[in-house]
């Protein structure tokens, strides 16, 4: 061997190229660095996509869902519209019929704007030959009963047509403050009548709040403005103002009775007391006139079978309209909120 020549391994494998050395073969070997996005950037981008389209279908269907109850909401609407603008009214000879039940009050089905404008429409119509109130009513607002009565009294000598009052079960307080207004009183034997007296009624928490150590701090402007405060101390002062006052509105009732009632009237020392009797006792005392029922008043005293009610009701779509009207409207903004490009 030259010493001037450098040593070359013998070749493992045929023909006349020599072969690589060691760290060449093992560099050709190892796999080239990779260029695109990893496998978890892939499975990220793959979640994110997902999130996002199940976001897109989430918002897709709480939108449908929300404007579908707007849609529900709109319909019975029309509806309402709809039934109330072909309705036909009455032409033939009829009792005209108009309900007073449960509490007198302006948020009550019995509340004075209702019942006079059914009042009026059954007064001013042609072929309603007398106007029937049917009670069922333990009372209620002095206001609303002195409206309706007031009402009462305005049409009949306006349209010249009898009013009579049917009691059933019970007519008292504010109830029968309209009953009044009546030409005639016609009740059971057995139903409930009178109750003619005012109350204020509430409750009083002082001393339990000094046994609990409650301070109640109360700040008003005007030294009256906290009368009547349950959470205060009585006071003579405001208690006598207050009997007052509703002593002046039980001498209103008892005007409106006498007024009513006339000389049929056998006043008594508890007939003002705020008492009441069955239908028998009533006719005693002159509270009421006669025997009967609906029927019998149609049949007999007006001469007109054929009952016609002109009581406001509400139908169907009222009644879902109220009880689902709340959440329908919630649902609509939200919808149009998201429905909205500016967010």
């Amino acid at each position: 061997m030259n010493p001037q020549e450098p040593y070359l391994p013998p070749s493992s494998g045929s023909g006349d190229a020599p072969s690589s050395p060691p760290y060449a073969q093992a560099a050709a070997s190892a796999p080239a660095a990779p260029h695109g996005p990893s496998s978890f950037e892939r499975g990220l981008e793959h979640l994110t996509r997902e999130l996002l389209r199940d976001r897109r279908s989430e918002r897709r269907w709480r939108i449908f869902f929300r404007l579908s109850w707007l849609a529900l909401f709109v319909f019975l609407i029309y509806a309402l519209l709809l039934q109330r603008g072909h309705g036909t009214a009455p032409t033939g000879p009829h009792t005209a019929l108009v309900e007073v039940r449960g509490e007198i009050a302006p948020e009550a089905d019995a509340n004075a704007e209702q019942l006079v404008s059914a009042l009026k429409t059954a007064f001013e119509d042609a072929g309603a030959q007398a106007v029937v109130l049917r009670i069922n009513s333990p009372g209620g607002s002095p206001v609303q009963a002195g409206i309706i009565n007031d009402e009462i009294k305005r049409l009949k000598a306006k349209h010249k047509k009898p009013v009579y009052a049917v009691v059933e079960e019970i007519c008292a307080s504010g109830a029968y403050y309209i009953a009044v207004a009546a030409d005639e009183i016609y009740v059971d034997k057995a139903s409930l009548v009178g109750s003619i007296g005012v109350l204020m009624d509430g409750f009083g928490f002082a001393g339990t709040m000094d046994k609990l150590g409650i301070e109640r701090r109360l700040l008003t402007a005007g030294e009256n403005k906290g009368m009547l405060d349950p959470f205060s101390p009585q006071n003579d002062k405001h208690k006598a103002y207050a009997q007052a006052m509703i002593d002046q509105i039980h001498q209103q009732f008892i005007k409106a009775v006498k007024d009513g009632r006339g000389k049929r009237l056998k006043e008594a020392p508890d007939t003002f007391s705020g008492l009441f009797w069955n239908g028998e006792e009533a006719l005693r005392q002159g509270l009421a006139d006669k025997f009967g029922n609906l029927d019998y008043v149609a049949r007999e005293v007006v001469k007109a079978e054929e009952v016609i009610d002109y009581t406001p009701k509400e139908n169907v779509a009222e009644r879902l309209a109220k009880r689902f009207g709340a959440a329908v409207g919630a649902g609509a903004a939200r919808a149009l909120r998201e429905m909205s490009p500016i967010r």
